[in-house]
């Protein structure tokens, strides 16, 4: 087989000469010149070589699973997939289809896109990819890239492993919670039982490689040579910068005037950064001396949506590019004119979806983007953290996300996989058994469990929506209290990444964005936002007026969309607007303390013990917020008039700190003190409070709703234990993590 895959690749890449007489298999049509100059370009990557290696082992592997391990930019992502698809070509099969999965949306819209201009095919009919709110696939489509957690979705909602016969599980060494839980069932299946005789390719770097060989029981390896020319040397800094921003782009500018060649790859912890830092960037760059055009800098993270595009395009006036980024590039989004890496050392990520946690990469992670910079000659790789911060501060592997996110999703998607198929399903790493009793507790104060454990019917549609188990159930007590069409805005706003970019840079702004507040509240401010923005036609530049983050609220859009749509497949009863009214008003605030009433705050500091849920899912805790007490009114304009005052008595009572801030509202104007969510100090990292200036999504509850909420919250943990049946499945589940081998992976009922 091996050989005749060979054969059809040859018959593929005859020289540009022949084009006439070449035609490619599989769409029928002859290839044209741009597919010559990209095959040139595929054969000189390093994966190239282990060609035919890999397709021998993809043929002849006894247990249906190959693991290929390369080091980043090797060309894994793009040519394997294509391998793949050319073995599911030889073999013949009818409605074969290769599915690759990715960690992020936006790099398997990437991938798609560069393997279909690579395989000289068209997007959406040979090659497709599937993202939230996006499906480009039809019936003939060959080669899927799909996000990793629809994937799990598909198959936790089917019986067996899902439509494919090749699946490769690409950049495993991210370490997912759907990558994760991914290879758990398929191990659990057993491949060599299915019909259709599945292959399984899991892609990962070599640090996770000695892991995922004892996980998947010793399958054959492929191992990926490395490319030509040398690393950097990387170059420490004695101290540590007090301004990170600053310090990336005063690398970035020497760069610059050394006319060094080569592109910039800048790692900075978080999207705020980067927004800070391509500001200043932009700014500064043009008052260069340069021979050469200045430099473009490019964002390159998730809020900025299909734009990060732009990365790959060729600049026609030869001007430099300077990607700004963080951990998304770690593994993803290989750029081959990278020559200069400019490393913070930093990551912000959230835990277990209540706290954002700013914390040293890992030595893995550390080592990917050096590598970034490899060349003949090589480039360059600036660290901006002592050496000795690898050995003291950095672990060897990116943390698990299974272990740090919250469960209850999860357990929501296993719970409903056995009811398709009951079964136990293994983990590369075993979450802790609290994390796992707490999210057992949470779906069933949502009421998602019955009393034996197993998904009710509540939660059986608590699980078709790609929303988090709380707002999902918010928006089912909507179809109640006939508030769904505002409820669906505020899911999707919520949802969606942060409808606002940055403060507003002038008093007009500040104006229009203040004109949009609504009086009831933040979550009536969304919507409000919301109709304001369909209202002017989606119009990019009335958001660039107002600060709105136009990709965001098309993204919202789009996800609305969606949720009206399930909502309409599964029957449930939807009502009219009447956003505004006071029913409305009460009505909304009840189907959110429906879903969010663990949430809900009492004894608010400097507030008359107001019942206040915190609605947004990556909330920070407070310790530095409200540096700026005496003039909260004036830093926070494009808050609601509920958030001002709560945060102005809050600031006024400093002992009693229990407000909770959350990505929900930038500040309207640049503040001239930091404040935000301190990180924990070490011996290189400095105490110094991340510059995010943001407060939490909050709705005031009125008081007289406290006898029918107080009760229940308090009741909660004594009613989970006084049902013995939900105690024992909560006991033999804590039992389950103890692995009955020690050297056997940890299992989960």
């Amino acid at each position: 087989m091996a050989s005749q895959l060979l054969g059809l690749a040859e018959e593929s890449g005859p020289s540009p000469g022949e084009s006439g007489l070449a035609v490619n298999p599989f769409d029928g049509l002859p290839f044209s010149s741009r597919y010559y100059e990209l095959l040139e370009q595929r054969r000189a990557l390093p994966i190239w070589a282990a060609r035919f290696i890999f397709l021998e082992q993809l043929e002849s592997s006894p247990s249906g699973v190959v693991l290929v391990s390369g080091e980043p930019g090797s060309g894994k992502s793009t040519q394997i997939p294509q391998w793949c698809a050319e073995f599911v070509l030889a073999r013949g099969f009818q409605k074969g289809q290769v599915t690759v999965t990715q960690p992020y949306p936006l790099a398997a819209l990437s991938l798609a896109l560069r393997v279909a201009d690579e395989m000289d095919l068209t997007l959406g009919h040979e090659v497709g990819y599937s993202i939230p709110q996006e499906d480009c696939t039809g019936p003939d489509t060959l080669l899927r890239f799909c996000w990793d957690r629809l994937l799990l979705q598909e198959v936790a909602s089917t019986r067996g492993t899902g439509a494919w016969d090749v699946l490769v599980l690409d950049e495993a060494q991210e370490r997912s919670v759907a990558s994760d839980l991914l290879q758990g069932l398929l191990r659990d299946a057993k491949l060599g039982n299915l019909p259709g005789d599945p292959r399984v390719i899991v892609v990962t770097d070599p640090a996770l490689e000695p892991k995922l060989q004892a996980f998947w029981g010793n399958p054959p390896i492929v191992h990926v040579p490395r490319g030509p020319g040398e690393c950097p040397t990387p170059i420490y800094r004695d101290s540590v910068p007090t301004d990170r921003v600053e310090a990336a782009c005063q690398a970035v500018l020497e760069l610059c005037q050394q006319e060094a060649p080569g592109d910039v790859l800048v790692y900075l912890p978080s999207e705020e950064e980067i927004s800070l830092c391509c500001e200043s960037l932009s700014r500064e760059a043009g008052h260069l001396a340069l021979q050469r055009p200045p430099p473009q800098v490019l964002p390159l993270h998730p809020g900025h949506g299909q734009a990060i595009q732009a990365v790959y395009q060729d600049i026609d006036s030869g001007a430099r590019k300077v990607v700004v980024t963080h951990w998304l590039a770690d593994f993803s989004f290989s750029l081959p004119s990278i020559r200069h890496v400019i490393d913070s050392g930093l990551e912000l990520r959230s835990i277990r979806a209540e706290s954002q946690v700013l914390r040293p990469i890992s030595r893995c992670q550390a080592e990917a983007r050096r590598l970034r910079a490899r060349g003949v000659p090589p480039g360059s790789c600036f660290c901006l953290y002592p050496k000795s911060f690898l050995e003291l501060e950095a672990p060897p592997l990116p943390q698990p996300r299974v272990c740090e996110e919250n469960l209850s999703p999860l357990l929501l998607l296993l719970k409903r996989r056995q009811i398709a198929e009951p079964g136990e399903c293994h983990f590369l790493d075993r979450p802790a058994p609290e994390a796992l009793m707490q999210a057992l507790e949470d779906l069933d104060y949502l009421a998602a469990l019955d009393d034996d454990g197993d998904l009710s019917d509540l939660g059986v549609i608590l699980s078709e929506f790609p929303l988090p188990p709380e707002l999902a159930k918010a928006l089912l007590a909507s179809c109640e209290f006939d508030c769904v069409d505002e409820m669906l805005t505020l899911a999707a706003m919520l949802t969606a990444a942060p409808g606002f970019t940055s403060p507003p840079l002038c008093a007009e702004e500040a104006a229009l964005r203040r004109a949009l507040e609504h009086a009831d509240g933040d979550h009536s401010s969304l919507i409000q936002v919301y109709e304001a923005f369909i209202q002017s036609g989606a119009d990019k530049a009335w958001c660039q007026a107002r600060g709105l983050n136009w990709t965001a609220l098309c993204q919202a859009h789009k996800l609305r969309g969606e949720l009206l749509e399930l909502m309409q497949r599964i029957e449930l009863p939807l009502s009219q607007p009447a956003f505004g009214s006071e029913q409305n008003r009460r009505d909304l605030q009840k189907a959110l303390v429906s879903g969010y009433f663990l949430k809900l705050k009492d004894e608010m500091p400097g507030v008359d013990n107001p019942l206040v849920p915190v609605t947004v899912s990556e909330t920070l805790a407070l310790q530095h917020l409200l540096h700026y007490s005496a003039v909260v009114d004036t830093f926070l304009p494009s808050f609601t008039p509920l958030v001002r005052t709560q945060a102005a008595r809050a600031a006024a009572a400093p002992s009693q700190r229990g407000f909770q801030p959350a990505p929900g509202y930038p500040s309207s104007d640049p503040p001239t003190e930091e404040s935000g969510v301190p990180q924990e100090s070490s011996s290189h990292w400095p105490a110094r409070p991340h510059p995010r200036t943001s407060l939490a999504t909050v709705l005031q509850v009125p008081p007289s709703w406290r006898p029918r909420f107080q009760p229940l919250c308090n009741g909660l943990h004594e009613k989970w234990r006084e049902r013995p049946r939900l105690s024992a499945l909560g006991n033999r589940a804590t039992l389950a993590w103890e692995p009955a081998v020690a050297e056997e992976p940890s299992t989960v009922a």
